[in-house]
């Protein structure tokens, strides 16, 4: 027997549709915000060419970058407060989580734009007196800026996408919320559908631009 797709139960759920979207789209700018803060600091801290200062930090780098962010939201949220003896919410388990994988990515795209740049641009900038930090922001920066801009996006679409995973732990996501729809409802095909289409809606176009973003880069390079 043919299944009987139908879709317009959904409108009576829409305020729990919005909040999920709103939690989703706050979650993405949130840990965005706090991964590009985390990895311009790691980063900048590997640079230092200091061991006691850059070990830890590629030791952190590395245990973000080689484990699950689903095994890191369950171990920072049922784990961490058992260890450090401090209650985390799943809201704040989950934005320390994403936060500090999105930084361990954006750590390594920031050093990598910085270090790509040209010998002969430091040499240049130090010929002409200017100081560390005024040669980073005059010189090094802006050129690298551009290397860095389109894998900074791409990484955080991916972080938009990461932001599912969160469900797990009870955050009502846009995941969460269609899964409250589905319990409520018994119609799984509609509600996972209804998500993936929220999720394509959100991610098409950031994805277009990142692709645009990219080749007016390489032409303008």
């Amino acid at each position: 027997m043919a299944y009987q797709w139908s879709f317009h139960f959904l409108w009576q759920y829409q305020p729990l549709i919005w909040k999920g979207i709103g939690v989703t789209i706050g979650f993405t700018l949130l840990t965005i915000i706090l991964g590009l803060l985390i990895g311009t600091l790691v980063a900048l801290g590997r640079m230092t060419g200091r061991r006691l200062i850059s070990a830890p930090l590629v030791a952190l780098v590395e245990l973000f970058r080689c484990t699950p962010v689903l095994v890191q939201l369950i171990w920072v949220y049922y784990a961490l407060p058992v260890l450090a003896g401090v209650e985390l919410s799943p809201s704040e388990a989950a934005i320390i989580t994403l936060g500090l994988y999105g930084g361990a990515f954006y750590a390594e795209i920031i050093r990598g734009g910085i270090v790509s740049i040209e010998q002969g641009q430091w040499d240049a900038g130090r010929a002409l007196g200017l100081r560390h930090f005024t040669l980073m922001r005059r010189v090094i920066l802006p050129q690298a800026l551009r290397r860095m801009l389109p894998p900074l996006v791409n990484q955080s679409i991916l972080q938009l996408k990461n932001t599912s995973l969160v469900s797990v732990l009870a955050v009502p996501d846009i995941l969460y919320q269609g899964q409250l729809i589905t319990s409520a409802t018994y119609r799984p095909l509609e509600c996972y559908t209804m998500v993936a289409v929220v999720y394509f809606l959100i991610l098409y176009p950031l994805t277009h631009f990142a692709t645009r973003l990219e080749r007016s880069l390489a032409v303008g390079a």
